[in-house]
């Protein structure tokens, strides 16, 4: 009997050690967990919203502040499911980056093992789409208002090289005032220079002719082609292209086929036509669209200027408001380091929602934003020796946006022409067949190119074919694409991009084509 204990002493003393080492890792798992959860104690969660494939809202209340936050749970396990990690990734970035008035804001965003937890700006009017269903077709001026806003958050996403790709009056809402929020970013994108963008996407009825041809596209004119759609909606109370058939939708869609109703004013139906242009080179602009009689009727005043970019909104602190903050319990320097380096946490998410629910109408603030432009000066921008302090924006990536943006309002790099564009292609086409180069078109005014350049191997090589230069030197082999822009109304920009190939060969290759286009 005492040989058994003896024996059996050892393995009941491991089956414990066991457990309590497995108790210690369980507690630590859970400490670590409660730790990030203590995160989400500022906010009182309440009902659910809705559901989604892989997520869903709840409505909670901002302890400290008593204002209310929608927060959308997102599972991880959902998300690696279904291979859209990235995607998901990619929205909370782009919504980071982006401060504007009519556009949903993201306040923080808190990770734990099993879920993401991103509190948002409560929009309680519910989504555009219903209010036209509700309404039916609006009167020109309240659909005018809407519509202003709507042009105004998706100028500014494209200020930011940001496109939406999904446009629609589902991902549109309405708060209490009833001002527009775009929102459901799942689908965006940020747009590198001089790039296309590939991916068919976003909802049929709302899509653009050349993103359902699957060509590549630039990114802004297919949001303008979904804002005419979305500004039809408005006016007509009904879609412009809509069958239950999807080939037969597609068709009319590539086809531009639609009608205008009588009840639309001269200026609409000049307006509309221009938006649902199926080339999208023809098609107008943004810039464009806020010269068009229609929109400056009844223009609010904040719409006069652009709104700060997101780097001058970050130096841009309201005093009144973090001292506000202040009194919550939070330290000065934490709260203005934490905004000025666009840092999310408990302090900046207080700072932002008592100072968007001071802003009860977005005119105060574009009104505001405006006279200080008018002024030439910012009443309450950070003193330099605080900005010393704090290297502006961690996110390098959206500095370098930034800077871009900056640079592209002062030039514009490519070859300018005020010809017809069918002409300008003409002579494009001409240049390139004189220069033996080959192509194959990717959309009406858009082609990969491929040259050989053989000089250089012929002088060694006096004997030698064509064929056997391009084999003996691969490096000798330039592919390149070319992309007509619309610049303005009666003015367009001729893009070149190299692909792949040596700098030089690009370099005289583009120095070949300005001879032929007699640009030089």
């Amino acid at each position: 009997m005492a040989l058994e204990l003896e024996a059996r002493m050892p393995l009941e003393y491991l089956l414990s050690l066991r457990c309590a080492c497995d108790s210690v890792l369980h507690q630590t798992k859970l400490d670590k967990n409660q730790k990030r959860r203590d995160k989400l104690h500022a906010s009182r969660v309440g009902k659910t919203l809705g559901y989604g494939t892989f997520a869903k809202v709840k409505l909670a209340e901002h302890v400290a502040t008593g204002h209310k936050v929608a927060i959308k749970v997102l599972n991880r396990n959902k998300i690696k499911e279904m291979n859209i990690v990235g995607k998901v990734q990619r929205e909370i970035k782009i919504l980071r980056m982006l401060m504007h008035p009519h556009i949903i804001r993201q306040y923080e965003v808190v990770e734990t093992p099993d879920n993401i937890y991103v509190v948002m700006e409560y929009v309680q009017s519910g989504e555009l789409f219903d209010y036209i269903v509700e309404k039916g077709k609006l009167p020109e001026d309240e659909g005018r208002y809407l519509f202003q806003q709507i042009i105004a958050g998706v100028e500014y996403c494209h200020r930011n090289r940001v496109v939406h790709r999904d446009l629609k009056p589902e991902n549109i809402l309405l708060d209490a005032n009833c001002n527009i929020k775009i929102a459901d970013f799942g689908l965006s994108n940020v747009m590198p220079d001089g790039h296309f963008l590939k991916t068919s996407c976003g909802s049929p009825n709302y899509a653009a002719p050349e993103v359902i041809a699957g060509k590549p596209y630039a990114g802004p004119q297919a949001d303008i082609w979904s804002c005419g759609v979305i500004l039809y909606a408005l006016l007509c109370g009904k879609l412009p292209f809509d069958d239950e058939v999807v080939p037969s939708l597609f068709s009319k869609i590539k086809r531009g086929e639609y009608t205008l109703p009588d009840h639309l004013s001269y200026a609409a139906r000049d307006l509309i036509p221009r938006m649902l242009m199926v080339d999208p080179v023809m098609r107008i602009s943004i810039a464009e669209i806020r010269q068009h009689p229609w929109f400056n009727i009844h223009v609010p005043g904040y719409l006069a200027a652009p709104p700060l970019d997101t780097a001058e909104q970050a130096r841009k602190i309201d005093e009144e408001i973090i001292q506000e903050v202040i009194k919550l319990g939070f330290d000065r320097n934490q709260v203005i380091g934490s905004l000025v380096s666009r840092i999310q946490n408990e302090a900046t998410v207080a700072y932002y929602l008592l100072l968007d629910n001071r802003r009860r109408a977005p005119s105060d603030y574009f009104q505001t934003s405006f006279k200080e432009r008018l002024d030439g000066t910012l009443s309450s921008m950070i003193p330099p020796q605080v900005l010393a302090s704090y290297p502006a924006l961690v996110d390098h990536h959206m500095t370098g946006l930034q800077s871009r943006v900056n640079v592209d309002k002062s030039w514009t790099l490519g070859l300018q022409s005020q010809a017809h564009p069918r002409e300008i292609m003409s002579e494009i086409f001409k240049a390139l067949q004189n220069l033996k180069v080959s192509w194959k078109m990717i959309g009406d005014y858009n082609m990969k190119c491929r040259w050989v350049h053989q000089s250089d191997i012929s002088k060694e090589n006096p004997n030698m074919m064509k064929d056997e230069c391009a084999m003996t030197s691969p490096s000798s082999v330039l592919k390149f694409e070319l992309q007509l822009y619309t610049v303005c109304e009666g003015k367009y920009l001729l893009d070149i991009q190299r692909a792949t190939g040596a700098h030089f060969v690009f370099l005289k290759l583009c120095l070949a084509l300005l001879k032929e286009l007699h640009v030089i």
